[in-house]
Parts: C-alpha cells; structure tokens; sequence
C-alpha cells in the first residue's frame, strides 16, 4: 500500500519539478558570472565567490503555476578580502557590485537593464528558461560575530561540530533600507544562505538508505559527488509538495501565503528520514505546526537562532493579512488534501485532486496503469478549510 501511495505522490510532483537541465542551465549561469568577474570585474582583486541559495541550492524549485511567471535564482556574491565592514560601507560594497553587473550585461549582451532592490542588483533572463538573477552583496562576517552564532546554535541544539562549521559560513549584507547604509558601521545584517543550506542537507542525509540509493543509480562514491537537486530525497520533494499546495491556496492572496522559508524550515525540523515520500508527507503535516513557539522566535532560523522567519505574523500587516491564522488553514487544508490522495482507489478522483490542489497535471489513466488497484476506500473524506477574508481587500501581487 506505501507503494502505491509513494506512485501516486511521485506522479504528481513529476509535473511540477523543474527538469535536472534546468536546475543546470541555471546554475551555469551563476558559474559563468562567477568566472567572469574573477577575470575581468572590478571586484576581482578581492576574492570574489558566486554561489547559488535558495531553492536552486536546496533542490526544491516548482514550476511556476502561470506560464509567463519567472524563476528566482538567488546568488550570495561574497568579496573575501580586501573589503570590511570596519572601512567600508553598505552602500560602497553595493555600488562595486553594480558597476560589475552592469558591465557583465554589457558583456553578455543582456538587453533588459539592470534592477537594484533594497539588497542584491537583479537581471532578467529571456531564455529558453525564463528567470531572473538576484545578487546579493556580502562579506564574511567577523570572528566575533561567528562566535556569537556558533553558541546560539549549539543552545538551540545543534551538535557542537555542526555549530561550528555553520557558524563559519556566516556573512554580512548589503540592505539599503537601513539608517547606516551610507555609513562605515559594524551593524551589519547577518546572512548565512550557505550555513542554511548544509543545515538542510543534514535533515536530507537522515534518510541514509535513499541517498545511498541515489548515490549507487548515479555511479558515484558518494552522495556529496553530486548536486543537491539530484539527491530528490522525500525531504525536498516533500517541500516541493507542500510549496504547490500552497501556491495554489493562495493564488489570489499572494501576500498573505505562508513563505516558503518557514515551510522549508518546519518541514526539515519535522522530518524524521522517512524513506518514503508519503511517509515523510505524513510525518510533516502531523508534527509542523507544533513546532512553531508560542513566544518569540516563532520559528527561529537553526543557523542564527535569534532570527525570527515569522516575525511578520505580530507586525500590523502581519495580522491585517491573518498570516498566522493563515499558516494554521493552510496546515490543515494541506492535511486533508494529502489525505484524500492517499485513501482513495479511484484513479479519476485521485487526477482531479491534483489538477485542482496542487495544478498538477495527472492522467487517470497513466494512475491506473502505475498503480493498479488495491487502495484501500474510504467514501468520507475530510471537509475543505476556508480563507476567511480579513477586515480589509488582500494584498495583492501585481
């Protein structure tokens, strides 16, 4: 019966995983860039290091659910000498950046201009993959600093070993928002997209016997010998899931989704190295929502625990779009979506589901030819929960 039921789940994220060649055509990008500027940009002279974060790191990318929608790939460009926050400000490390920016357009003959957000310099991509860009301008963050951090995790109860080689990764960020941006100041934010990433690898690597599996299908001596997005543990794809069903909730009500960070997050604390994926899917929407605090942090970033990834819930905004309630509606729709997929024997049901919880393509046919029959029926399934509208019209997306 898990086997039917990891068929099923599989299928459906099958049509909203982005194909391994993408994940490459991307992640070239970032490696062209980065051999870029290590021999032409102005920045080179010190040390430049480009690499990906986010869900091109993580392995847990979706397909947009509109066509002409674009992929984030988010990049940390860290100067690793020569440059400090003791003589150098926020807004002189981001004008380095962006005259390098500008001159790699230039270079590649990217025709859309660059954009500056509030913390990276963004280009926009119109390939075959449609994306944009984001650079983030960093620097390694101080010893003390990274002291500081290495014993806020170990508190939080990371094994001292890993506190450590986390801790190391840690940066400092441009932000322009902030009242010393234009100023030589040791008030840096904290970032550690890097020290995240590996923290998340370490939940991935609880399924031991799936990633040897992965490791002996790919002909390799380890499962570190290859990309993180062709691990597909029940971890990621669990996150990839769960990501969907959300986008779809909320398609409408953009701004009051629960953000992929805290899913990511709670999704990893919670899972238990599940070899399967329904299992894992189980285990996650089972525990999730207990892991959230009752007081501050509410759900702490594990690679600088004073971080709170929920912190817009207590903000007047935060509570006009319900994001707290929305977060728990969500957890629970999600539940009862997950589990009328996997109670059911009727392959047509079953295809409706995802086409309309999770925008998944499915055939019935093809269900019935993975599967068979056997699923055990269960004619009651459990009701929808509903969007409450909040006092005022949603925040939208524009």
């Amino acid at each position: 019966m898990s086997d039917a039921k990891n068929t099923v789940i599989d299928a459906i994220i099958a049509t909203i995983d982005i194909p391994d060649d993408s994940y490459e055509r991307a992640i070239g990008r970032a490696r062209d860039l980065e051999s870029w500027v290590k021999d032409s940009a102005e920045s080179k002279d010190f040390d430049p290091e480009i690499s990906a974060q986010g869900s091109f790191r993580l392995g847990t990318v979706i397909r947009p659910l509109k066509d002409d929608d674009e992929y984030d790939l988010d990049l940390s460009w860290v100067l690793r000498r020569g440059y400090g926050k003791d003589r150098h400000s926020q807004s002189e490390l981001k004008a380095l950046v962006g005259r390098d920016i500008e001159a790699y357009r230039k270079a590649r003959r990217i025709e859309t201009a660059r954009e500056e957000k509030n913390r990276c310099w963004r280009l926009n991509y119109l390939d075959k993959l449609k994306f944009h860009l984001d650079g983030v301008p960093c620097l390694p963050e101080s010893t003390e600093a990274k002291q500081a951090l290495r014993g806020a995790m170990a508190r939080s109860g990371l094994a001292e070993p890993l506190a450590q080689s986390l801790a190391e990764l840690s940066l400092c960020i441009t932000d322009r928002t902030r009242p010393d941006y234009r100023v030589v100041s040791p008030t840096w934010l904290i970032s550690n997209p890097e020290g995240y990433a590996r923290w998340f690898e370490s939940r991935m690597r609880l399924a031991t016997t799936v990633l040897e599996s992965r490791a002996r299908d790919a002909r390799v001596a380890s499962i570190a010998d290859l990309p993180t997005f062709r691990w597909k543990t029940p971890l990621q794809r669990s996150v990839q899931l769960l990501k969907r069903h959300r986008d779809v909730m909320f398609e409408s009500h953009f701004d009051a989704r629960p953000i992929s960070i805290i899913i990511t997050t709670l999704a990893a604390r919670a899972y238990r190295g599940e070899a399967g994926i329904a299992s894992a899917m189980e285990r996650i929407l089972a525990d999730m929502e207990s892991l959230v605090n009752s007081g501050r942090p509410r759900v702490p970033n594990p690679v600088n625990p004073a971080e709170d990834f929920a912190e817009k819930w207590d903000t007047a905004e935060g509570r006009q779009l319900q994001m707290e309630e929305n977060f728990r509606r969500w957890v629970a729709q999600a539940r009862a979506d997950f589990n009328k997929l996997v109670v059911s024997s009727d392959a047509g049901f079953i295809a409706q589901q995802a086409r309309a919880r999770f925008r998944a393509p499915v055939d019935a046919d093809r269900l019935r030819n993975l599967v068979g029959i056997g699923f055990p029926h269960i004619a009651a399934t459990p009701k929808s929960v509903e969007i409450r509208e909040p006092a005022r019209p949603w925040s939208r997306r524009a």
